[in-house]
């Protein structure tokens, strides 16, 4: 029986995920749910998700465009669904699991102009082809079951080498060792009745370049009529037990349970002839389950003053959120406070906000009404989060609100300040470019003991993910230290860790805490400013041996 680890006698299994009709269906925690619940069965898995825009990854891309970008380990910058993919998994995944044309494009050029090609025609197939082939096989090693879901909709130009890449490697394993899963949407009739049309059609099309899908997964409202079933599988060729439902959920931790009660995952299994070597049922882990469908005894609504009207944007900092609230035991409610329109119609919202968090992100725009949240926090005594950018408005409100600095601001957005709290990174004075050049991905903080950072982690050190250009000011932390802000966290000469020591939690962070955080282990800094809300931690009382965070 597996043990949640890989199995080299079993063999690699690969389970390919593509859409159809409309992108955004869902794709991505449909691959994931199918994932949590092969884990939960005893095997080992990963995921691969393919990209197919020309982007050689999406650090330089607009979160308008793509949503958020999410930060590995490794420091890779990568589409927000590899963060479902960590949290549904509870892996850490790296820059091997994430493949776009730009960075296959990109290799396969620099081979060609080193002459690794011996003079043949550089093309689509068989070079492009190959190369999308071996990443997955990679990105694969080691592990029972690979997901790998193909972004955007069957039929986008884009997705064409992919697709044909696909076709090839199902050719080139053994029988049973692939399966094709296709979503699609059913949307409904003015009269209330599902309609397969537009499935039947993206099966056509993804039959038309060489795929048979095995299992098709129907997004709707609601689970799919029997009659509905069974017209899909006439019509694109499939038993009636390969056609599963995917309702819309109140949270998208629910879908596992959802595909699961359908039985998608003992298909899967079956299909695969991994069956046998599952763990039994009654020996899976429940965690999941537990975690998800736990009561919750009360809620909170906590306001998130970001400058992006999309929940996409800030969906790591969200999920960090529920964790938090799940471990808790109560509801979070988001205020989305739009920080370029606070002033004149949001501030009244933050007086109905049990804790204020001011997220990351790039440029001036709604930088002023990000400080003033801040101040608001900080005068009222409401608990405080802030992340990366938040955190740099949290110094430059202290500069300019305590210390009497009007003009201090970061030189990112003011490079004439004359008294700039934040700066250039020392390291980036001669970069150039602009993809892959910030301080990124994993690196250790030193906690100082006895703050209320200490209390946040329970430790003297921690390691959390890093996405800036500019940071603290090293020549102005005396200063800035000297009415009540602490700097409780430090990499050397670098701020990490901020904190007010006269406030029941005013906490800033340089890293983003939020994309380590997963359902079965809350981010600290999530954890801590939740039960500051709920009253459970006063960094006040920090002297008191019963306060923990």
């Amino acid at each position: 029986m597996p043990t949640d680890e890989y199995d080299p006698e079993m063999g690699r299994k690969f389970i390919f995920v593509t859409g159809g009709v409309m992108s955004g269906l869902g794709k991505g925690i449909t691959a994931a749910s199918t994932g949590r619940l092969l884990k939960n069965a005893g095997f080992d898995v990963t995921a691969v998700k393919i990209d197919p825009y020309l982007n050689v990854d999406a650090g330089t891309m607009n979160p308008y465009e793509h949503g958020e970008v999410y930060v590995l380990k490794d420091g890779a910058e990568v589409d927000l669904d590899l963060g479902n993919y960590e949290r549904f998994l509870g892996i850490d995944m790296t820059a091997d699991h994430n493949i776009t044309t730009g960075k296959t494009y990109q290799h396969v050029i620099q081979k060609e102009r080193a002459g690794d090609y011996l003079g043949k025609t550089v093309q689509i197939i068989p070079h492009v082809t190959e190369d999308i082939k071996r990443r997955i096989r990679e990105a694969a090693e080691g592990t029972d079951v690979c997901l790998v879901e193909v972004g955007g909709t069957v039929g986008d130009i884009e997705s064409m080498p992919f697709l044909e890449s696909l076709r090839q490697f199902a050719s080139e394993e053994e029988d049973g060792d692939v399966l094709f899963t296709h979503v699609t949407l059913v949307p409904y009739s003015k009269n209330g009745e599902q309609k397969t049309k537009p499935t039947q059609h993206s099966v056509k099309e993804l039959r038309s370049i060489g795929l048979q899908p095995d299992i098709l997964v129907g997004r709707a409202d609601d689970k799919l009529e029997p009659e509905t079933k069974t017209k899909i599988a006439q019509f694109c060729d499939v038993p009636d037990a390969a056609v599963f439902s995917n309702p819309d959920v109140p949270d998208i931790y629910h879908v596992p349970l959802m595909v699961e009660e359908e039985g998608l995952d003992e298909y899967v299994m079956e299909r695969l002839g991994i069956a046998d070597e599952a763990l039994p049922k009654e020996d899976r882990d429940s965690r999941w389950r537990e975690l998800v469908t736990a009561d919750r005894t009360g809620s909170v609504d906590i306001a998130l003053v970001g400058k992006y009207a999309l929940e996409d944007a800030y969906m790591s900092i969200h999920e960090a959120l529920k964790h938090a609230g799940i471990e808790c035991g109560v509801d979070v409610n988001i205020l989305w406070v739009d920080s370029d329109e606070m002033l004149d119609k949001h501030e009244e919202r933050l007086k109905d906000a049990d804790g204020v968090v001011v997220p990351g992100g790039f440029g001036s725009r709604g930088t002023g009404g990000k400080i003033e949240a801040i101040r608001y926090a900080r005068e009222n005594d409401v608990p405080f989060l802030g992340l990366c950018l938040g955190f740099q408005m949290a110094v430059v409100e202290q500069a300019r609100n305590v210390l009497g600095h009007e003009d201090a601001h970061s030189a990112e957005l003011d490079p004439d300040t004359p008294y700039p709290v934040i700066d250039l990174l020392p390291e980036q004075y001669e970069v150039d470019e602009m993809g892959g050049t910030m301080r990124l991905g994993a690196h250790d903080t030193d906690i100082e003991a006895g703050t209320l950072a200490e209390a946040v982690y329970g430790d003297t050190s921690c390691t959390e993910r890093h996405r800036h250009r500019y940071e603290v000011n090293p020549e102005l932390i005396d200063e800035l230290e000297s009415e009540g802000l602490r700097f409780s966290g430090r990499a050397e000469n670098r701020m990490e860790i901020l904190e007010l020591t006269d406030h029941p939690f005013f906490f800033g962070t340089q890293f983003h805490p939020e994309f380590r955080s997963r359902p079965d282990r809350a981010s600290p800094p999530f954890l801590g400013f939740l039960r500051a809300v709920l009253g459970e931690l006063d960094a006040r009382e920090l002297g008191n041996e019963e306060v923990t965070a």
